[in-house]
């Protein structure tokens, strides 16, 4: 599968969005669940979303992936360490800020393998009807 260079992904549940689409982004200050401290939303890049897939959503299936181009963002970008699970040295992304609608320049599903685990990238896949 190829992918955009430099792109980012966020994962979340088809649901979340077309929600998201109907307010125009998803905004991490409106989660009443998030700290103060974790107002952030979680970004990978494609290289590495196999690895909060499997920590947060095991055996989903109803997930997209959010093919973010970081130039249309309008809030800062920092790569910060992940958990203390995720290879050494290992950063991800995190957008401070909501990430627009507009700033996602594909869509696709994201589908686990028959055992609930999503594999290294090969676990992206483009279903029937994808759209951003």
């Amino acid at each position: 599968m190829a992918f955009t260079p430099g792109a980012l992904v966020h994962l979340c549940g088809a649901t979340d969005w077309s929600e998201a689409r109907t307010r125009g982004a998803i905004d991490p200050a409106g989660d009443p669940a998030r700290s103060a401290a974790s107002r952030f939303i979680h970004l990978s890049t494609p290289e590495q979303v196999h690895l909060p897939a499997n920590r947060l959503y095991r055996g989903r299936t109803d997930l997209v992936l959010l093919h973010i181009d970081p130039a249309l963002l309008d809030s800062p970008v920092r790569w910060e360490p992940g958990t203390p699970a995720d290879p050494e040295a290992m950063l991800f992304p995190h957008l401070y800020g909501p990430l627009p609608v507009g700033a996602v320049i594909r869509v696709s599903g994201y589908r686990p393998a028959p055992d609930g685990t999503f594999p290294k990238s090969t676990g992206v896949q483009d279903p029937a009807g994808d759209s951003t």
